[in-house]
């Protein structure tokens, strides 16, 4: 049974679809049981788990020959590195409990970096506690991908009625990896059926096709949605403002801009001579493609 934990998200999904075409039984884990619906229709086995549960994620784990985790950083949390450190915490108990043969972590780039990194040291901790679980009786897969393409989602609807593109990568043109979650999320399905691979860890490293800078991201942009739209770069005293002003707390404000403070001072990228490099095939365009429908859609206003 492969089971993947955080089936509901972008990477989740595409492992999931990638893993029944090739045939093989999935279990789809999610919270609510609403979410569990699409998956059940394509023949998964359906599970609920609270990932602060380590309970529950053991529950879920029941049967697994390989397994997909993901601790994603939690949403609208006012503690968000507390909240997330626990749940990793949580997820190690239940995996040291039932171990499978093959374990897959999703983690991000510039993981190896102990600290100073925002969100992407949290994914430290999550390799961290993992990497013991590497040995002969499971295979420790550690999937290391770029900033995800989707993430410009958050920034469209602005970006398309000014025209500007606020971007907290500085300067414009300082290029940077990216990567499609399909392109992950299929990746991932290859790796946890590699019945070739023997080694105890891999630290596997996946961008996209090409890096790119703000202004190609906006330039794209343009294409896709048919609006001219410039790329503007956000001043950093302005960053915190901006991305509480977006709803974040402040706990995860300051995760993000320092996150992008590494990202401009160039440590966020793979591991130099570690592991192996995989590059998608998803264009940018394709991803911008998918969802400008929705970015164009006139939003509900209040009457």
């Amino acid at each position: 049974m492969y089971v993947i934990f955080g089936a509901s998200g972008n990477v989740g999904r595409a492992s999931i679809a990638a893993l029944r075409r090739a045939g093989k039984p999935v279990r789809a884990v999610v919270r609510h049981a609403q979410q569990g619906e699409p998956f059940a229709q394509l023949g998964c086995d359906v599970a609920l788990a609270d990932l602060a549960d380590s309970a529950s994620i053991e529950q879920a784990l029941e049967g697994a020959t390989a397994v997909q985790m993901l601790c994603p950083v939690p949403q609208g949390d006012p503690h968000p590195e507390h909240t997330m450190r626990s749940m990793i915490d949580a997820a190690t108990i239940a995996l040291r409990a039932q171990p499978p043969a093959v374990l897959l972590a999703l983690s991000d780039y510039g993981a190896q970096i102990e600290q100073g990194t925002g969100i992407t040291m949290l994914f430290h901790y999550l390799e961290t506690q993992l990497k013991p679980l590497a040995g002969s009786r499971t295979q420790l897969i550690l999937l290391r991908a770029a900033e995800h393409m989707h993430n410009w989602n958050r920034v469209m609807p602005a970006a398309l009625a000014t025209g500007q593109l606020p971007s907290l990568h500085h300067p414009l043109d300082k290029r940077f990896p990216t990567v499609a979650a399909q392109d992950v999320g299929t990746l991932a399905a290859e790796l946890l059926t590699d019945d070739a691979a023997t080694a105890p860890l891999r630290i596997v490293s996946v961008e996209g096709p090409r890096r790119v800078d703000a202004h190609n991201v906006a330039s794209v942009l343009s294409d896709a949605s048919g609006r001219p739209v410039a790329a503007r770069e956000l001043p950093r005293d302005a960053w915190t403002a901006t991305l509480l002003r977006a709803g974040l707390s402040e706990g995860h404000a300051q995760l993000i801009v320092d996150l992008y403070d590494a990202h401009n001072a160039g440590h966020i990228d793979v591991e130099a001579g570690v592991g192996e490099q995989h590059f998608g095939t998803t264009e940018l365009a394709q991803v911008f493609a998918a969802v400008m429908p929705q970015a164009l859609a006139p939003r509900a206003t209040n009457a």
